[in-house]
């Protein structure tokens, strides 16, 4: 009895033909009507049209993004930087020169205070 079986399962499976996905999904739509299938068609198609659409127009928004950063913002921050680095440069000549407490206080100590009122 077992040989029998195992006789009978070889030869169904040698009945059976591999299929792919695609030949089995192809031969689905039949039981499908006309209309539905052209419907499902077109959708398909409209849904690559507009993914397609869709990437276009935000490759091209993140080029007009990148650039006007570039040209706007980029500029900014080196002038920025640049500012910053000059204060540190001043503030440590002022260390330097006059020591600690000149640097911190930002103007040289004795300077630029005024004298005191003259009293009768």
């Amino acid at each position: 009895m077992g040989e029998v079986l195992k006789q009978l399962e070889e030869e169904v499976i040698e009945d059976f033909e591999d299929e792919t996905l695609y030949e089995r999904l192809w031969g689905l739509t039949e039981m499908f009507p006309d209309s539905l299938r052209n419907a499902t068609a077109k959708s398909a198609d409209y849904t690559v049209l507009g993914t397609k659409k869709l990437y276009r127009f935000v490759r091209s928004a993140m080029w007009v993004g990148t650039t006007g950063f570039m040209i706007l913002v980029v500029p900014i921050v080196f002038e920025q930087e640049r500012f910053n680095m000059e204060q540190q440069q001043q503030q440590h000549q002022r260390q330097i020169l006059l020591g600690p407490t000149a640097a911190v206080s930002g103007v040289p100590s004795g300077m630029g205070m005024a004298p005191p009122p003259p009293s009768r």
